[in-house]
């Protein structure tokens, strides 16, 4: 089973993003910043991580930005999700070290597809 981390600084967006994820099988792991989340990549080495863009502390990219920095870390799938839905926003992630990105309000489907999409 594998374990994904979501990072978003909305409980709401946690408990819907890990029904989805528990649903389709997946072990969750939770944390509300990008500090909180470096943490808890140490802690439980997810195969996965989805994580909103937008966050109080540390923002999602630049929690990627951090976790690309480090060979432990370098490679471990990163999925954001947010309301930006501009092409250069998707850019900017894809330079970041995003490999799949879904813009909120998104569906069970958007998101699986793009987890799937970027555990590749």
């Amino acid at each position: 089973m594998s374990k994904i981390l979501i990072v978003d600084d909305l409980q709401s967006e946690l408990d819907l993003i890990g029904q989805y994820l528990i649903q389709a099988g997946y072990s969750v792991v939770t944390a509300t910043n990008g500090n909180e989340a470096l943490q808890k990549v140490v802690q439980n080495k997810p195969d996965a991580i989805v994580t909103d863009w937008m966050m109080p502390q540390m923002g999602g990219l630049d929690l990627c930005r951090k976790l690309r920095k480090n060979p432990d870390t370098a490679n471990i799938p990163i999925v954001a999700c947010t309301a930006k839905n501009r092409d250069v926003d998707r850019m900017w992630a894809k330079k970041q070290g995003v490999k799949a990105y879904i813009t909120k309000p998104f569906t069970r489907q958007d998101l699986l597809a793009a987890l799937t999409l970027a555990m590749k």
